[in-house]
């Protein structure tokens, strides 16, 4: 059987599909009546009112048949549960962290370690900070610093690793700002700038900028399986590798890691803090029980750390990642030929549209982002999300210094839709660049301080 990566392939499914969920496209004026009600913000829509979904790829994958039949086997003990005892076994294997302490999901662990570590006054760099890493460094009052290289904010740049970390920036940072930095975070692969991954060289010389100076790095390795198959693609010594020896590698430079399992964990629910720190762990694990439960299972049931584990194994699988990387780039070839600006080269979770090239005519002040999320769905039905100024700003203003990228993200769920499902939802993007011209901004009607793309409300201008 031909690679799903092969050039000029359609991506050919590692997989049978055993079950199926019916789902319908909502009429043109049904879609328009569902925008109106949701206040033109596509969170608030429901799934009935979606035809495609693309708004996220966190807990939104199809679970293979071993991690259905995994959620039989659970064992719902309180405290020491043997589902609790596979799981372990697994994520020690996999990154090589001894302390490993589950959470319900990837923002949970976040709180876990920011709550405990961070502080007001201290600073916290990142390659680049998504929306709950940095809401957790600011819920904190600390500052989330944005370090990655210059090309990741160019989005016509053909640089293989755009996530990466400018070192020298780091180094500044770290020498001037000592003991108010509690950790380093790097973002494997890079969500905000576009799921750019993160070179395994990249990420040593962060270490040893870390280590120079006194201060643990921590992992989000929420698509760290993701990242390792680029390092094996492009990166020079690294072609032939298997993807759990890469990811050795990559956390053998780090201190500990947060991660979401929804993603490269293939689950629905689930994920954890972990590290080498043994006096941090206890205190994880104090906030854990106050906040999610015991540390045996931290929220979850415990039939979920059984399918979580399975599915920590098979995003290893090199043909399943092969497959789902080449249906990020069928949609971006598709979106290429007819012109339509992403950024570049595309990375392992989705399309980001570049909004700026995009939609030229509109100002911040229309957010265009925003904009051009609503006539996505207006198209055809098709959930996106913006990720830029109303995502990354705070309150009712426009402006936002910290958000130099204007993106659309097309975020593909793992193992859940076909190449027509993608074809229909490429080609419902083209449609609206075609007609570009005839699209206006809108205004914010309701602002919460932060995270504001999730509740926020808007009106067409």
């Amino acid at each position: 059987m031909g690679r799903s990566s092969d050039p000029g392939s359609l991506p050919l499914e590692p997989f049978r599909i055993k079950v199926v969920e019916a789902i319908a496209c909502p009429t043109r004026e049904e879609r328009e009546a569902a925008l109106a009600s949701a206040g033109f913000n596509l969170f608030n829509l429901t799934s009935e009112q979606v035809y495609i979904d693309l708004l996220t790829d966190s807990g939104t994958s199809a679970m293979s048949d071993r991690q259905w039949a995994a959620l039989m086997v659970g064992d719902e003990t309180y405290a020491g549960s043997r589902n609790f005892a596979h799981f372990l076994e697994v994520v020690r294997d996999l990154t090589g962290f001894p302390h490993v302490i589950p959470a319900h999901q990837g923002r949970a662990a976040e709180n876990l370690l920011f709550s405990t570590l961070a502080r007001p006054g201290m600073i916290v760099p990142n390659n680049m900070h998504f929306d709950t890493t940095r809401a957790h460094v600011l819920r904190n009052g600390a500052e989330a610093v944005n370090l990655a290289i210059r090309e990741a904010y160019d989005p016509e740049s053909a640089h293989p690793f755009k996530g990466n970390m400018d070192v020298g920036k780091l180094d500044a940072l770290l020498g001037s700002s000592a003991g108010k930095v509690p950790l380093v975070m790097m973002t494997l692969t890079n969500n905000t700038g576009g799921g750019q991954p993160v070179s395994l060289s990249n990420l040593r010389a962060v270490s040893e900028s870390c280590r120079r100076h006194g201060v643990p790095l921590y992992l989000d390795m929420c698509r760290w399986a993701e990242n390792a198959f680029f390092v094996r693609e492009r990166e020079e010594g690294q072609a032939g590798r298997s993807i759990r020896e890469i990811g050795r590698d990559l956390f053998a430079l780090a201190d500990g890691a947060t991660m979401s399992a929804k993603k490269d964990g293939l689950v629905n629910i689930g994920g954890f803090v972990a590290t080498r720190d043994a006096a941090l762990a206890e205190r994880l694990k104090e906030a854990l029980i106050v906040f999610e439960g015991f540390p045996t299972y931290g929220g979850l049931a415990r039939r979920d750390l059984e399918a979580m584990a399975v599915g920590l194994l098979e995003a290893t699988d090199l043909d399943y990642l092969a497959h789902r990387i080449a249906q990020v780039r069928f949609v971006a070839e598709r979106l290429d030929a007819a012109g339509v600006p992403f950024l570049k080269p595309v990375g392992g979770h989705g399309i980001y549209l570049d909004v700026r090239r995009f939609l030229s005519h509109l100002p911040v002040e229309d957010f265009p982002g925003q904009a051009l999320a609503i006539e996505i769905y207006r198209e055809g039905g098709v959930r996106s999300v913006e990720v830029g100024s109303v995502m990354f700003g705070d309150g009712a203003s426009p402006h936002n210094g910290d958000s130099p990228l204007e993106l659309v993200r097309l975020a593909i769920p793992r193992r859940v839709y076909t190449v027509s499902h993608l074809a229909y939802a490429a080609d419902a993007v083209v449609r609206v660049y075609e007609r570009r011209a005839s699209i206006r901004g809108v205004r914010m009607t309701h602002a919460p301080e932060h995270l504001r793309h999730f509740t926020a409300r808007f009106a067409p201008k």
